[in-house]
């Protein structure tokens, strides 16, 4: 259950572009659990759901609470193709749970609120570091490495470029 925690300092593998999505959810009001339960369980079925699929393109994610009310997850993708795909899919989840939120939308909306940020982040325009930390967030989703891998100042991180040796 609990994750050992790598010694020292770390850094992502990440490589090349960077696409994160920032998703979630805000209960408005807690008496209308049968509008904000299925918005919670829908998005836990689709991070299953692309579990299973790894060619869908989401390297990984984290699950957060911003408050009692506000739930999101960060999401770390192959690319925005990938991730506009998955959205649309006729065959996975998300486009049936859109669709019935959207049905729903005049009442559920009273109750749950719903948001999404998306970045595409290029090589260059993110570097990560973790001390005594096991691995997390874009280095959970990518792969760890050794600090001088990338350089020990954040300066010499961003600088870093896949193609460089």
């Amino acid at each position: 259950m609990f994750t050992k925690p790598i010694a020292g300092r770390t850094t992502a593998a990440a490589e090349g572009e960077v696409v994160v999505l920032l998703i979630g959810m805000r209960i408005n009001h807690f008496r209308g659990v049968r509008h904000w339960v299925p918005v919670f369980a829908a998005m836990v079925r689709m991070l299953r759901e692309l579990g299973r699929s790894k060619e869908r393109g989401l390297l990984g994610y984290t699950l957060l609470t911003g408050s009692p009310r506000t739930y999101y997850v960060v999401q770390y993708w192959e690319s925005k193709e990938k991730l506009y795909a998955y959205a649309s899919a006729p065959d996975m989840f998300h486009r049936r749970a859109w669709a019935a939120m959207n049905r729903k939308e005049r009442k559920s909306r009273q109750h749950v609120g719903l948001w999404h940020e998306t970045y595409m982040v290029p090589e260059g325009g993110y570097e990560a570091i973790y001390a005594d930390m096991p691995a997390y967030g874009l280095a959970r989703a990518t792969g760890v490495l050794p600090i001088e891998g990338r350089g020990r100042r954040a300066a010499d991180r961003l600088a870093h470029r896949s193609g460089a040796k």
